[in-house]
């Protein structure tokens, strides 16, 4: 159960308790990677194609290896770090009055949403998500913010919350706007 219930009371901007789901580490691992390639492969192709379409300058296919390189090892570095941050920075929660979440890595953001604001809930899944058995939750409401998103939870955890998030937005007081 995700739901949390707490005293009613106007929503306040507090640390969300629940973190994301621990295979979204991997997640975000694979995603990074899967960029890494291709942003290293495609100066690793040039200098396999470059030398063979006439007489290129040596440092040509130099340059092109060197950038290849470099961005592997900005991915490698990325692939180790980025992840385990996020783990650490992203959480959510959903209680009575409101849905609270964190995120970020670099430039970390606190969200709330109270109930009686929420005028939309979604799932969402790419294929590296299902691949990982992950969803996301995106909470809509009239915010100029834009939507909340609860990245990286269970797939059967965000079919709930998504269910939780709409029952208690229906017998919520309010407009939603």
């Amino acid at each position: 159960m995700t739901l949390t219930r707490s005293a009613p009371s106007a929503p306040v901007l507090r640390p969300p308790r629940h973190r994301v789901a621990r295979r979204a580490v991997a997640w975000w691992s694979a995603r990074i990677l899967t960029l890494t390639a291709a942003g290293a492969a495609t100066p690793a192709l040039a200098a396999l194609i470059v030398p063979a379409t006439g007489n290129p300058p040596p440092v040509l296919a130099a340059a092109l290896v060197w950038a290849a390189a470099a961005a592997g090892a900005a991915g490698l570095a990325a692939a180790a770090v980025v992840p385990l941050w996020r783990f650490r920075v992203h959480r959510w929660e959903v209680a009575d009055t409101a849905v609270y979440t964190a995120s970020g890595w670099l430039w970390q953001e606190w969200r709330v949403a109270p109930m009686s604001r929420i005028q939309t809930v979604d799932t969402h899944r790419g294929p590296l998500q299902r691949l990982f058995g992950l969803a996301d939750v995106v909470v809509t409401t009239a915010s100029a913010a834009g939507p909340i998103s609860i990245v990286g939870i269970g797939a059967a955890q965000a079919e709930r919350a998504a269910a939780e998030l709409t029952e208690a937005a229906r017998v919520s007081e309010g407009d939603a706007t």
